[in-house]
């Protein structure tokens, strides 16, 4: 089997963004891009990933799909939508960190990501590096926010962080990112690395 044909099989079984998974319906507004956000922060602890999107699902069913919904939502409802999910162990500490992940936004951003990305220049570091000043994102959540956001913020292509490079290389595929994206069209770089995410984290 030759490259683009594993990459086919690989978007036909794995090639579904958790984004997509979560009911984010991806634009570039702030309420999409918020909730990337969100999916990030749960997404940043050692934690299945099939939980952190059902924890996703139920904060936004819950209504807490922007900043500052999140922030007037009670402590106690994000825990227990965290709760349903059955994101345990980290369902009070999350609770904490979206809620001041969310205040931090609002007063540093207005709610908006878009200028997050204006103050970073689309420098796609300087993005991470503010990133990572939201509560609960380091370096990992900053690569995840990334690689979901790659499709509607050209200047992030291509992303495909550590995990999913290390999949490539399992797969005989190219082990960058520019050897990757030379294998899809650029619409289809959010769902190759998912796919390959989702491949290097399948027992």
């Amino acid at each position: 089997m030759d490259r683009r044909e594993t990459v086919r099989g690989l978007l036909a079984e794995h090639g579904r963004t958790h984004a997509r998974e979560a009911g984010v319906r991806m634009r570039n507004t702030p309420a999409p891009l918020y909730q990337v956000l969100v999916l990030t922060v749960l997404c940043s602890v050692r934690i299945r990933s099939d939980i952190a999107v059902a924890a996703a699902r139920e904060l936004f069913a819950a209504g807490m799909r922007t900043p500052r919904a999140m922030a007037d939502a009670p402590w106690q409802q994000r825990v227990d939508a965290l709760g349903r999910a059955h994101y345990r162990r980290y369902d009070e500490s999350t609770a904490d960190a979206l809620g001041h992940g969310a205040e931090f936004l609002l007063d540093t951003y207005r709610g908006d990501l878009r200028r997050l990305r204006d103050r970073a220049g689309r420098e796609p570091d300087r993005i991470r590096e503010l990133l990572r000043e939201v509560p609960r994102i380091g370096p990992v959540g900053a690569d995840i926010f990334c690689r979901e956001a790659q499709g509607l913020w050209p200047e992030l292509r291509p992303a495909f962080d550590r995990r999913a490079l290390e999949a490539a290389r399992v797969l005989g595929l190219p082990e960058t990112p520019e050897g990757l994206a030379a294998l899809v069209p650029a619409e289809d770089l959010p769902r190759l690395a998912a796919a390959l995410v989702r491949t290097r984290l399948t027992p």
